[in-house]
C-alpha cells in the first residue's frame, strides 16, 4: 500500500548540489566558508568534481530514503505489523484507507525535516567541529546549509506521494 517514490527521491538528490551551488557561492558564504575550513583556491581546483558530483548524489539519495520514514508517519504504521500488510489484520487496512495519506503535504515533510536540522544535523556537526577544533562560524555556516537542505528535500519527499500528486498543505 505504502509505495517509495524513487522519483521524488530522486528529484530531491539533487537539492543538496543546488543549495550547495548558491550557499557556498563566494559570494554568499563561499570565501568565508573556505577560510573556516582552511580550503585555499588551489586545493579546490585539484579535486575531480565530476566523481564529487556523482558522489553526492549518491549519497544525498540515502538522506533522502531516510527522510521518508522521518516524515512519512504511514511508515511508522506498517512496522507496527511488521512490514507485511498481507499479516495486518482488517482494522490495519481500514486505518490506512482513512489516514493513507494524512499528513502527506510539502509543509508537513519541511516540518520534520526542518526539526531534524535542530535536533540532529546541528548537533553533530558541533560535535565534530569542536574536536575539529573548528570555529562556531564554520558550525553555523554548514549547519544551516544542511537544515535549509533536507527542509526542502523533506518537504519534496513527503508532499510528492503519487507521480500525478504533490500537496504543499496537508488536505483538510
Amino acid at each position: 500500500m505504502i509505495q517509495i517514490n524513487f522519483l521524488a527521491i530522486l528529484f530531491a538528490s539533487v537539492v543538496p548540489l543546488v543549495m550547495g551551488f548558491i550557499w557556498y557561492n563566494p559570494k554568499i558564504f563561499g570565501k568565508v566558508w573556505m577560510k573556516e575550513c582552511g580550503l585555499t583556491e588551489e586545493k579546490m581546483k585539484s579535486a575531480n568534481m565530476g566523481l564529487v558530483f556523482i558522489f553526492s548524489i549518491i549519497l544525498s539519495a540515502l538522506i533522502g530514503f531516510f527522510l521518508q520514514f522521518v516524515t512519512i508517519h504511514q511508515f511508522g504504521a506498517l512496522g507496527m505489523i511488521g512490514g507485511d500488510e498481507k499479516l495486518a489484520k482488517p482494522s490495519f487496512m481500514a486505518f490506512m484507507n482513512d489516514y493513507g495519506t494524512a499528513y502527506r503535504s510539502f509543509g508537513h515533510g519541511a516540518l520534520h525535516s526542518f526539526m531534524s536540522g535542530i535536533f540532529f544535523v546541528f548537533p553533530l556537526i558541533a560535535i565534530n567541529a569542536m574536536f575539529e577544533r573548528k570555529s562556531w562560524k564554520y558550525v553555523m555556516i554548514n549547519s544551516a546549509y544542511w537544515t535549509i537542505t533536507i527542509t526542502i528535500m523533506g518537504g519534496i519527499i513527503c508532499g510528492w506521494y503519487a507521480i500525478d500528486g504533490f500537496n504543499m498543505v496537508t488536505p483538510k
